[in-house]
């Protein structure tokens, strides 16, 4: 958060050590020293003017024009310092403003805050007291600017859809199914927020290569989330993306609870229009926050029995906690194979949720290049596992019919879980045999492989009846 400070100090030697300690803050943008109450009052009305509003307490614009604090010495003059503070708060009440004085006693304190300021600075100044009143006086502000109507782009309430994805245990995919998730949402055309709520583990920078500063942390502290305050935290990604990371200091997301997460979340919702959070697999206060508000709640599984326990564990523990029920809950299975002994039925079985159409293939290989790169956006979109994921999009609702078949053909094109069939293909396919071309890459044939073909036979005869291939994600292990 950028914090816009106009000091008003008469005296030139406590007008140079204000401006001194202000230019240490970080984020602050202090403007030069006013000297005295009038200078001050026509500096704060031509800012709100100049935003072309015809009363300082106006348009939003003329409140997001004015700087968030403003500090006066207690020797201004010609108006007396209090009264100068009675002046300013009525005229521009989303300004916050702090005192300056030798007397930090009760009487003067309370007579101060009678007047409208938001703090009280004691002489000689510290730089640990300046900052910590400055930037409670800051966030009072933008929280002010909230109400009258200075956060333009804020909606009334939640809008955009906020879908969270949790793992059923460590290393399932959770964050490689969060990632494409966004990026099939944001090449549909909408405007999409990546967030990392796996506090203490959180991968979603090292998988999209970012450096950065600003963490999830640095708004659990802030009572009111203006758009200025969102900006600075989030980071814009070349995908396009939005990216709100966890910290670096695993530590420091013990800073994040329910109530930080619940309005961060909502500040989110009410600028983008798909919010994913990847919540990782361990269960804190604001994780779980995340998917209690959650329009869809996906929990990621692979098709073994260890990581359906946990799943049935994790399901069990929403329950519990009156965060979620089973049956609002969607399973995504991950690596699947169709040699893999528990089938997605199975799963929705064991779990007692409700299993996605859509099933993501095993194929590591395809992922292995991206992931060590930590580039996953450059993804092949001819890989299986890209196709799977951005069709899971689709069946969700984050992307358009038409964006979701982009990436892997008609409903009835569907990759298969392996690589083996597209070979198989290729192989029974004899020149002058009367076969036509082989399916594009990822696509399911109509039609019978050939005599040559290790499963032409069966593929053959489900093609003629008009169904899909035996290994289409869509058919065998469709639930029901």
């Amino acid at each position: 958060m950028t914090i816009r400070i106009l000091p008003a100090v008469g005296d030139p030697d406590a007008a140079r050590t204000v401006s001194a300690l202000l230019s240490q803050l970080p984020d602050a943008e202090p403007a030069p020293a006013v000297a005295d109450s009038t200078a001050l009052v026509d500096a704060l009305a031509a800012a709100a003017q100049g935003a072309g509003a015809p009363s300082p307490a106006g348009p939003a614009a003329a409140v997001e024009a004015l700087p968030e604090v403003v500090l006066v010495h207690e020797r201004i003059g010609p108006t007396p310092a209090l009264e100068l503070i009675r002046e300013v708060a009525l005229r521009f009440p989303a300004v916050g403003v702090v005192l300056i004085t030798a007397d930090a006693g009760p009487a003067l304190f309370s007579a101060a805050m009678d007047a409208g300021a938001r703090g009280i600075v004691g002489l000689p100044l510290g730089y640990d007291e300046l900052a910590a009143r400055v930037q409670a006086a800051a966030q009072w502000s933008a929280g002010v600017r909230v109400h009258l109507g200075g956060n333009p782009d804020a909606a009334p309430g939640p809008s955009g859809t906020l879908v969270t994805v949790t793992g059923a245990k460590g290393g399932v995919g959770t964050t490689v199914t969060a990632v494409h998730l966004a990026l099939a949402a944001r090449a549909a055309g909408r405007s999409v927020a990546l967030v990392d709520l796996d506090l203490q583990s959180g991968d979603v920078a090292s998988y999209l290569d970012v450096q950065f500063r600003r963490s999830v942390v640095d708004l659990a502290g802030i009572s009111d989330i203006s758009v200025r305050v969102l900006q600075d935290a989030v980071h814009d990604h070349h995908t396009g993306l939005g990216l709100l990371l966890a910290p670096e200091e695993g530590e420091r997301g013990e800073e994040v609870d329910d109530r930080a997460a619940r309005q961060i979340i909502g500040a989110l919702r009410s600028r983008y229009e798909v919010v994913l959070v990847d919540c990782g697999s361990q269960m804190q206060s604001a994780n779980a926050a995340a998917v209690e508000l959650a329009d869809v709640a996906l929990l990621v599984t692979t098709p073994d029995v260890v990581a359906v326990r946990a799943a049935k564990r994790q399901v069990r523990l929403w329950d519990r906690l009156q965060i979620r029920k089973a049956e609002e809950t969607t399973t995504v299975v991950n690596r699947l194979t169709r040699n893999t002994e528990i089938q997605p039925p199975l799963v929705a079985k064991a779990t007692g949720t409700q299993v996605a159409r859509t099933h993501v293939p095993a194929a590591f290989k395809e992922l292995q290049p991206c992931v060590d790169a930590g580039r996953m956006q450059d993804l092949d979109g001819r890989s299986t596992v890209k196709q799977a994921l951005w069709a899971l999009a689709g069946e969700l609702g984050l992307v358009d019919a038409p964006a979701a078949r982009q990436g892997r053909g008609s409903h009835r094109a569907r990759p298969s879980l392996t690589g083996r069939k597209r070979k198989a293909i290729a192989a029974g396919a004899a020149p002058g045999s009367g076969t036509g071309p082989g399916p594009a890459p990822g696509a399911v044939p109509g039609s019978a492989a050939g005599s040559g073909s290790r499963f032409g036979a069966r593929r053959g005869s489900a093609a003629a009846a008009g169904g899909p291939g035996p290994f289409d994600p869509a058919g065998p292990y469709e639930e029901g």
